[in-house]
């Protein structure tokens, strides 16, 4: 993320650098609080109001936000919010009610990731907007989208600390998930290298291009039939 910026202020590519800074505003003001206040609905709709109590239960940004997490956006491209606070014990069925809970995180990464698309391809094919500006409200709102499934596929990784592990929990006995969650933390240091040498940043970015491509597809399919 910080070498796109870079290179666009070398490049002295305006556009470039607006898109570039776009999606940074992207992750941190739109998705990750999205992400987060998912999770605590979803907590709070199945018994669990802890998030909404510590105020969690919001889209404002600043309520969700890691410093060390949101540095790592900038400087890597992938990074962490705070995570929301639940208490298993307030839910009716802690094993299925802990799973939805983590899934409604990624799934609204999903979402948002369709409605841009959306709009992305209403731009591209309907309206009738020329020129420079045009080209920069295409290029933000195909970021916002890649973002966002980037964010999904990121977080349904089935192993501690994200959002996939829990949702695993559902799957596997009691025994086999407490003895993953007991390495979270090496786990978790393991994810950074693997991604930071590009062993995971490779097979996700596949993975991600091929859903945000698909979508994409999908929406102008009726256009491109339409104008053909």
């Amino acid at each position: 993320m910080l070498w796109n910026i870079i290179d666009a202020i070398q490049q002295a590519n305006i556009w470039a650098l607006a898109s570039a800074l776009g999606s940074v505003v992207v992750i941190l003001l739109i998705c990750l609080p999205v992400h987060e206040s998912a999770h605590a609905f979803a907590a709070y709709k199945l018994g669990d109001p802890t998030a909404k109590l510590q105020g969690r239960l919001t889209l404002n940004p600043f309520k969700h936000l890691d410093p060390i997490g949101s540095l790592l956006i900038l400087l890597c491209g992938f990074g962490y919010a705070r995570p929301v606070p639940v208490n298993m014990l307030n839910f009716r069925h802690r094993k299925r009610d802990m799973a939805l809970t983590a899934l409604a995180g990624p799934m609204s990464n999903f979402l948002m990731a369709v409605i841009f698309t959306f709009l992305e391809v209403l731009f591209v094919y309907l309206i009738p907007i020329q020129g420079h500006i045009r080209l920069l409200i295409i290029l933000f709102l195909n970021y916002a989208a890649y973002i966002n499934v980037s964010l999904a596929i990121f977080n349904l990784i089935p192993v501690p600390p994200f959002d996939g592990s829990r949702i695993l929990g559902y799957f596997v006995s009691d025994r086999v998930y407490y003895t993953i969650m007991r390495y979270e933390r090496q786990i978790f240091l393991v994810v950074l290298l693997l991604l930071a040498t590009g062993f995971l940043s490779g097979p996700l970015a596949n993975a991600t291009n091929a859903v945000s491509n698909g979508l994409y597809a999908l929406f102008s399919l009726p256009f491109r039939g339409f104008l053909s």
